[in-house]
């Protein structure tokens, strides 16, 4: 008999935060310090959930990745200065928490951007305190796709992974929930790449709003 749903993790970027305003913003402001035109937000939004070195790449390609390894720093650091200003909460997700911790369901966030970072933005939206834990993508040596940091999450929640649903926007999300045990749920409203096709992730869920993940019969019971 399959273990009863006791909590969801979630990834931050793409996921529960459209963050891409604020990152974009401060790839800009590296952008320009080199002397470049200011990229659009479009062009950054759908590498948002790759990580800092993606977006430095889609926002300077001419440089090749030895020449953008130092910028990595300052974009961190012009990030850090306004991480929670432009970023929203994506539709449905305020909805969604509100239905977990009305059903008695606990939720966290596990995410590859720097824990600092990721709990500045947690604590920008106010959610320090609902958050049951946080793992950032520097908090262990191994992050996702590996299953490291959603085993940590189960250990800190005193929690088997069969008891856990898994949340996120990219490949490798659905990859470390597989490689965890627990059950996988691909976000098909968060960052996508052209190419990416998320009906070959695998994952054992796929929506398009979050507020259907209250709405599946068996998926929170199970």
């Amino acid at each position: 008999m399959p273990a009863a749903r006791r909590a969801v993790l979630f990834d931050l970027d793409g996921t529960l935060v459209d963050s891409a305003p604020d990152l974009c913003n401060a790839i800009n402001r590296v952008v320009v310090d080199l002397g470049h035109v200011p990229v659009p937000l479009s062009r950054l939004r759908e590498v948002v959930s790759k990580g800092g070195r993606a977006m430095l790449a889609a926002a300077l390609p001419q440089l090749s990745d030895d020449d953008r390894a130092p910028l990595l720093a300052p974009f961190l650091a012009h990030y850090a200065q306004a991480l929670a200003v432009d970023s929203v909460v994506f539709d449905g997700v305020a909805d969604l928490l509100d239905g977990l911790e009305a059903r008695g369901l606990r939720w966290g966030i596990v995410t590859n951007k720097p824990e600092a970072l990721a709990r500045a933005v947690v604590e920008g939206f106010g959610w320090s305190r609902r958050s049951a834990v946080l793992i950032g993508g520097d908090t262990l040596p191994r992050h996702k796709p590996e299953p490291d940091q959603l085993l940590l999450a189960c250990e800190q929640m005193d929690l088997a992974p069969s008891e856990v649903i898994y949340v996120g926007d990219d490949l490798r999300d659905v990859q470390a929930a597989r490689a965890a045990g627990m059950v996988s749920v691909a976000a098909l409203w968060g960052y996508r790449e052209p190419h990416d096709d998320p009906s070959t992730w695998g994952a054992d869920h796929a929506f398009a709003n979050a507020r259907e993940i209250l709405s599946t019969p068996g998926l929170l019971s199970a």
